[in-house]
């Protein structure tokens, strides 16, 4: 019996793949459960379509990610924090302040998109990851500077 998989199903497949189970498997347990649908015609020529926009939706926004990612390629972000006489700051500089400097040099990027190669706990120049989509990441450097 050829089925195709509403959600992801351990050991079976991942949600829109096409597979062949046992007729009562298919027809007592993952059909009534709302986990599959019968593979007819129809149901295929459906699939094919819902799949194919969203693998264009999918290369819109990685297409806006790679163009983003190309245009940070030379910014150089400074930070201001408060710190001490020997150079540690009081506190730690975090991906909201990253986030509001983008936005101040014209990139929306979410904050939860950022990371440290290392803490930035001194005065000194590090890098933020911005993970922008699945396949495109850029380091942008940083400099901490004292207030």
């Amino acid at each position: 019996m050829e089925i195709i998989l509403k959600q992801d199903i351990k050991n079976l497949g991942e949600k829109d793949d096409v597979v062949n189970v046992k007729p009562g498997y298919g027809r007592n347990y993952l059909i009534p459960k709302g986990f599959a649908q019968l593979a007819t015609e129809s149901a295929k020529k459906v699939l094919a379509e819902n799949l194919k926009q969203a693998q264009f939706k999918q290369d819109k926004i990685k297409n806006d990610a790679m163009d983003i990612a190309a245009r940070l390629e030379n910014v150089k972000l400074t930070i201001g924090a408060k710190a001490g006489e020997s150079g540690k700051i009081f506190g730690a500089v975090n991906t909201i302040q990253i986030a509001d400097a983008l936005k101040k040099e014209g990139f929306d990027v979410d904050r939860r998109r950022i990371t440290f190669e290392d803490e930035p706990k001194f005065v000194g120049d590090y890098i933020a990851n911005l993970n922008l989509h699945k396949e495109v990441k850029v380091k942008v450097p940083f400099a901490v500077v004292a207030e």
